[in-house]
């Protein structure tokens, strides 16, 4: 502040002021006392204090009449409004520099926002892609198991309905072979024996019978078929077993009169069961193979 006065008003006209009336004569007396007091003065300071004191005074006293002066004044006061503006547009140019940096500590911090932003989007996709993974393959075993659990179910299903047709038909073919079993039996115990035979053959057949008509259940051709067959092999083999073959006409007639007989009471006895089987499955006692189309 004081610089700047003191350079404007080296810039100012300056009027030298005019000269003071030379002062009276001074007595004896009063120049003694004025010498002993300027020697009293200058035996205090130092020379070089002395002549420095003197020039701050006389420039003090010069500006400060400087600044008294009317024509001055508007000077002064312009001075002070131009340093009032560069003070304010220093401050100005301060709080600029401080809205830059902190824009730009923003955009840095923005720009790490994006970049961990864009790192978060990137593992989300990788735990999105892991997780449709892991669903797939959880889809696969469970698909599997299921799979697995609905073919052993099914062939569990399977082996019942098996074992009910034997039942049933080791049943019926056991009682449609009693009257022929207790004409022909001598024994207890050959009808025993002829009565198991039976039981056997026929659980066989109630087996073999669901597999061979599966849910073609209205083939009254492949029903009886499957009867017929039964029935002239164990027939058959039961006439081959207890009678043996003569070489003459009464032998060969006798034989095959034995042997037709045989089959036909064993083709019989496998009606009865074929017929009791095609009941069941009609009635729904009894799945036909496979209970699933």
């Amino acid at each position: 502040m004081h610089s700047a006065l003191l350079r404007s008003l080296h810039s100012l006209p300056l009027k030298i002021p005019k000269p003071l009336p030379l002062p009276l004569p001074l007595s004896k007396r009063q120049l003694h006392f004025q010498a002993r007091c300027s020697s009293s003065n200058s035996e205090e300071l130092e020379p070089g204090t002395r002549g420095m004191d003197l020039f701050s005074g006389l420039v003090g006293e010069r500006v400060e009449e400087l600044l008294k002066r009317e024509e001055n004044r508007a000077l002064i006061e312009g001075l002070d409004e131009a340093s009032r503006r560069v003070e304010k547009a220093r401050e100005e140019l301060e709080s600029v520099r401080k809205q830059r940096d902190e824009a730009l500590k923003t955009r840095e911090y923005m720009l790490q926002l994006e970049s961990q932003q864009a790192e978060i989007e990137e593992s989300q996709k990788e735990l999105l892609e892991a997780k449709i993974m892991m669903e797939e393959a959880q889809k696969s075993l469970s698909s599997t198991f299921n799979a697995k659990t609905i073919r052993e179910t099914s062939n569990n299903l399977e082996r019942v309905e098996s074992i009910k047709a034997a039942v049933i038909s080791s049943t019926v073919g056991t009682l449609a072979s009693l009257p022929i079993s207790l004409s022909q039996a001598t024994d207890f115990s050959e009808l025993i024996l002829r009565s198991s035979v039976v039981l056997i053959s026929c659980a066989l057949f109630g087996v073999t019978f669901r597999y061979a008509v599966r849910r073609d259940i209205d083939n009254i051709q492949l029903k009886t078929g499957t009867a017929g067959a039964f029935g002239f092999v164990k027939g058959l083999a039961g006439f081959e077993v207890a009678n043996s073959l003569e070489l003459s006409t009464d032998g060969l007639i006798s034989s095959s009169v034995a042997g037709a007989i045989s089959v036909a009471q064993n083709v019989f006895i496998f009606l009865f069961a074929a017929i009791a089987l095609d009941f069941c499955f009609k009635m729904r006692f009894l799945s036909p193979f496979p209970m699933r189309d």
